[in-house]
């Protein structure tokens, strides 16, 4: 039987009329359990795309859950791979089937998760884009603070540096959440998780001009509770603060692409080149592994050799 193509990437998942009553009962069951796990919804979508595109392959070739084993998986991998689809992305999708599987399994549904033993394809790992300080500060110190949308950018952008926080987690911040006398942030991550970020000099000090100055002349309604507002008083989406960053990024004759996640990543490795160690940095990521954050050890290991290599004579 021949492989059909593979949905785009942006595209939904599979409508469960179109797939057997077994399956269209698994991705019920997977998306409940996302959802009782508190799963951003941009995540929950991204992991329900996945399995419905696996969904509808195995369904195409006559395969129910009970029946998917480590060579179905295999194959699959395969399929994906000469379809064109980057290691990494097939890493994701191989990670969304073992939440899949794992769920089935905890329902009674299969009697082992085929998906454990399934070894994720090795991809080049790119190191994340970091700024040096003095790029930083060519960039924010750039942002005037004349007017209320420059005032809102300059707050932005110093906190998304100076608490490292992720461009969901900038849009998603209440005025409450700020705490001027416990110099801290109350930031809600991913998964419904609250974590406390200190809060620096300059991104207070660019916040209360922003309320005292700029906020009430934004606001168009009372009891928005949104910290960031747009210019017509509403919150800010994560378009946005890509948006207004490429501005400021262009302003300040920055090469490359900046991204909120540069700043996030730049914030991460200045702590570390710092002196700060990796566990103190997970936390005030938010990450919940370990592992996740080590990445960082990565970026100083590379910048390391780098030095040794330009300044050791027998390098």
């Amino acid at each position: 039987m021949k492989n059909k193509a593979i949905p785009s990437e942006n595209s939904a998942p599979p409508a469960p009329g179109g797939l057997s009553p077994v399956w269209s009962e698994a991705l019920r069951l997977f998306d409940a359990d996302l959802r009782r796990r508190g799963m951003a919804e941009k995540t929950r979508r991204a992991y329900g795309t996945d399995v419905g595109q696996f969904a509808a392959w195995a369904d195409a070739h006559g395969l129910e859950p009970q029946t998917v084993v480590l060579r179905t998986l295999r194959r699959y991998a395969q399929h994906l791979s000469e379809a064109g689809i980057q290691a990494a992305s097939v890493s994701r999708k191989l990670a969304a089937l073992r939440a899949l599987f794992r769920v089935l399994r905890e329902h009674g549904q299969i009697a082992a998760n085929p998906a454990d033993l399934m070894a994720s394809p090795k991809g080049e790992k790119k190191l994340p884009r970091v700024l040096k300080p003095a790029e930083l500060a060519a960039l924010l110190d750039r942002i005037p603070v004349s007017t209320p949308l420059e005032l809102r950018d300059r707050a932005l952008l110093e906190v998304a540096y100076g608490a490292g926080l992720r461009a969901e987690e900038l849009v998603d911040l209440q005025v409450a959440a700020v705490d001027f006398d416990g110099e801290q942030l109350r930031v809600e991550g991913k998964g419904g998780k609250t974590r406390f970020v200190p809060l620096g000099e300059h991104a207070a000090e660019a916040i209360t001009r922003y309320l005292g100055r700029a906020r009430p002349a934004l606001s168009r309604q009372d009891g928005e509770r949104a910290l960031f507002l747009s210019k017509s008083g509403r919150p800010l989406s994560t378009s946005d603060v890509r948006r207004r960053l490429r501005v400021w990024t262009r302003q300040a004759q920055l090469q490359g692409g900046v991204s909120p996640h540069a700043l996030r990543h730049s914030f991460a490795t200045h702590l570390l080149d710092g002196g700060a160690d990796l566990r103190s940095i997970q936390e005030l990521l938010g990450h919940s592994s370990i592992s996740t954050t080590q990445i960082y050890t990565r970026v100083e290991s590379a910048r390391l050799r780098s030095a040794y290599a330009s300044a050791h004579p027998r390098a």
